[in-house]
């Protein structure tokens, strides 16, 4: 096993792109995307698709520690500018090599 940081991003579908491309100049490139996501933030006003119209999407990625500032340095501003959250913790990632036959 080794450490690793958990990305998760939770923003509108339109920047989608966006995202991603500054997690992939950052470093980072592999990633995983859930549409359709609806909830409730820290602001206390619910995020219902039905009402907006707009649909939010879910991003989880995973990068070395290293990467971190430089993935912060190029979400951030998106997310300043764009709106959406995003939270990262410690976690281990498995390796594995050997396939089973």
């Amino acid at each position: 096993m080794r450490p690793v940081k958990k990305i998760e991003i939770i923003a509108n579908s339109f920047e989608l792109a966006k995202i991603l491309d500054a997690l992939d100049k950052s470093g980072v490139h592999g990633h995983a995307v859930i549409r359709n996501v609806a909830g409730k933030g820290l602001r206390g006003t619910t995020e219902d698709l039905d009402h907006t119209m707009l649909d939010n999407v879910y991003i989880i990625a995973f990068c070395a520690p290293d990467l971190l500032n430089q993935v912060v340095d190029n979400i951030r501003p998106l997310l300043n500018k764009f709106g959406g959250t995003c939270y990262v913790t410690d976690t281990q990632e498995i390796r594995s090599v050997r396939c089973i036959s």
